[in-house]
């Protein structure tokens, strides 16, 4: 065939794709697959029919000249047809081509094209190392050791969090009373520990029925904390992630040294319990074991963070290849904030936020965002200790470093690093005093006020829970009458993947509270009782009783307990100062009755009773925590 037939062939071929409508390249490319299959399996077919019909009948060199004129046209409307699909994943080159096309009706010749589409693929390889590099950093979050942890059904954490609560384990725990195993333990440091774990006819983790063929895992009742010795205690049986272990000989400073296992005989014990992810109750806190106790709730808090997040991590990467969230992945609460630690004092969360550094950060590697705004907030300003009379030991121990008592503090956690004063609604720890919390919650009826950020906490710690009742009680009341409320806004949450014991309202029976102090009070103990809710059953620690030096006084001083009537409890103050000045105060005024000390643990009840003396003209002095130093003993 001549070449110039050949060229005109080829240029019809060129101009073709630019009148046909946009989208059908496909249908094209599909129907000249079908007509070059058709035209060869209908060849042989044809020859046969031009023997039966002489007037069909065509020189044989033209036909086979037709046959590869048809030939380019097809094998060039493939392969435009392909350098189409090809550009369907390459956007720079589709850029590119189109903007040739804009500005030329002429076509691109082979060279161009594949310059064109190398120059393309070298771009975007060089976007893919990053891509490459970067997704290679978060597979370092699912490593063998995440597949391990995925798997182990045997960690207390997976074992406390991922699965629902049974219909008769629910129902005992939302009696009232609880009904309750009590079990009462001697531990070397911790003492006597009573261990009350809810009733559950089903001990051990059940397969329950929920459909005809759907079936589905239960939690169980918590068990009965193990104390193991430190000569037999193996980091990696307690469930401590490896990034941690790493990190501990170093971070704790109240170790023993040159001793191999990184923890003291006190914390080995105290975190066999709270790794149980039980209810805790310690009013044993001392200057003395202060920081060993903090030390070992701050690897406690930051081993549950790394946790969820490798969960999390390792859902979105399987969730990638899925187009539903299957129910398995449902690994997140209402809104993100899981731990909620509170304090008195802004050097107490200093110290807390130090540790949970030292265990996550080594000094090659990671960094701290607003590292330098939290060290000049949260330090300095010390109070001033008088030289000249000075103040207890104990009083300058407590009052040491920043003693501010309103302040709130959000940390985002990642690998690598962490992000202090984040977004509440960003952070995975919120640390806080009662009084920063309390403005933030407000009040009913006021027009500003948050509360959605305690819907989801899994674990609530309180330490140095005495202080709190020196700052204002109400306080931590309003702060538990608020946790896992209804949220009133989303917050960006995506609600396929909360889970479902978090959708039915049942996360105060998952949140693990610990609670700090120096002395048991009747104010914690009825927080511990009443508002503590944990599935997996509480733990006490049961302060001994020692018997006083009155036993060994030579006159002996008259004990006498009075008894009064009160319709309820909102009418027992009133009743009480009733019975009060009817039936104490006569007795007192007489001349045997003098030099009469009258202790009064409630301000507002000094108030009246202080008001009741000056209206009665009763000679008397006073003292409280807002008396000035001068007006100190002044008869009234």
């Amino acid at each position: 065939m001549p070449q110039g037939k050949k060229r005109t062939i080829k240029g019809k071929q060129h101009h073709r794709p630019n009148k046909r409508v946009k989208g059908k390249k496909t249908v094209k490319k599909s129907f000249n697959i079908n007509k070059k299959f058709h035209h060869n399996r209908g060849g042989t077919t044809g020859k046969v029919s031009d023997k039966n019909e002489p007037s069909n009948q065509q020189p044989l060199s033209e036909e086979k000249e037709r046959e590869d004129q048809e030939d380019e046209v097809e094998s060039s409307e493939e392969e435009n047809d392909m350098e189409q699909l090809l550009q369907t994943f390459d956007s720079k080159a589709i850029s590119k081509k189109s903007l040739a096309i804009d500005s030329s009706e002429d076509s691109m010749s082979d060279d161009d094209v594949v310059a064109d589409e190398t120059c393309s693929e070298s771009e975007e390889k060089d976007v893919e190392d990053v891509t490459i590099s970067r997704d290679l950093i978060e597979k370092d979050e699912i490593d063998l050791e995440n597949q391990k942890e995925d798997d182990n059904l045997q960690d207390p954490f997976a074992r406390h969090l991922f699965y629902e609560l049974s219909e008769s384990l629910l129902n005992t725990v939302q009696s009232s009373p609880v009904s309750v195993d009590t079990h009462v333990l001697e531990w070397p440091q911790l003492g006597k520990l009573q261990v009350q774990i809810p009733q559950d006819h089903q001990n051990n983790a059940t397969v329950v029925n929920c459909g005809v063929i759907e079936k589905k895992m239960c939690a169980a009742s918590g068990g009965i904390p193990l104390n193991i010795p430190i000569s037999k205690c193996k980091l990696e049986s307690m469930h401590i992630k490896l990034q941690l272990i790493e990190n501990l000989a170093k971070a704790n400073k109240s170790r023993i040294p040159n001793e191999e296992f990184p923890f003291s005989p006190l914390q080995a014990e105290i975190f066999s319990v709270v790794n149980n992810y039980q209810d805790f109750y310690y009013p044993h806190r001392t200057f003395e074991n202060a920081e060993e106790i903090r030390f070992i709730y701050c690897l406690h808090i930051i081993n549950h963070i790394l946790k969820t997040r490798t969960k999390v991590l390792h859902h979105n990467a399987r969730l990638a290849k899925k187009e539903d969230v299957p129910e398995e992945f449902r690994d997140q609460g209402l809104v993100r904030p899981k731990i909620l630690v509170v304090v008195p004092f802004r050097d107490s969360a200093y110290k807390i936020v130090s540790y949970i550094i030292d265990l996550l950060i080594t000094e090659d590697k990671g960094n701290v965002l607003n590292k330098n705004r939290f060290i000049e907030e949260f330090t300095g300003h010390e109070l001033t200790m008088p030289k000249k009379n000075p103040k207890p030991e104990d009083y300058e121990k407590l009052f040491t470093g920043n003693t501010g008592d309103d302040f709130r503090i959000g940390i985002t956690v990642t690998k690598k690093s962490l992000k202090l004063f984040a977004n509440f609604y960003s952070s995975d720890i919120l640390i806080a005093s009662p009084l920063g919390l309390r403005t933030i919650i407000g009040a009913e009826g006021e027009a500003e006020r948050d509360f959605d950020f305690l819907a989801s906490i899994e674990l609530l710690i309180m330490d140095q829970t005495e202080i709190f009742l020196m700052q204002n009680w109400d306080h931590i009341f309003h702060l538990f009458n608020h946790l896992h409320l209804q949220p009133k806004e989303s917050h960006g949450t995506d609600f396929s993947r909360v889970r479902t014991w978090s959708l039915n309202g049942w996360a105060k029976y998952y949140r693990q509270t610990v609670i700090i102090a120096s002395i048991v009070l009747p104010e914690i103990n009825t927080i511990f009782n009443k508002k503590c809710f944990n599935y997996a059953g509480k733990v006490r620690c049961i302060k001994s009783v020692s018997v006083g030096s009155i036993c060994q006084v030579f006159n002996q001083l008259p004990h006498v307990f009075q008894k009064f009537n009160a319709d309820s409890v909102a009418q027992s103050m009133e009743a009480r100062f009733t019975f009060f000045i009817n039936k104490i105060i006569p007795q007192q005024r007489e001349p045997l009755m003098k030099q009469t000390l009258i202790y009064i643990s409630n301000y507002f009840e000094f108030v009246k009773i202080r008001n009741y003396f000056k209206r009665e003209d009763i000679s008397f002095v006073q003292v409280c925590e807002y008396s000035k130093v001068k007006g100190r003993g002044v008869v009234m």
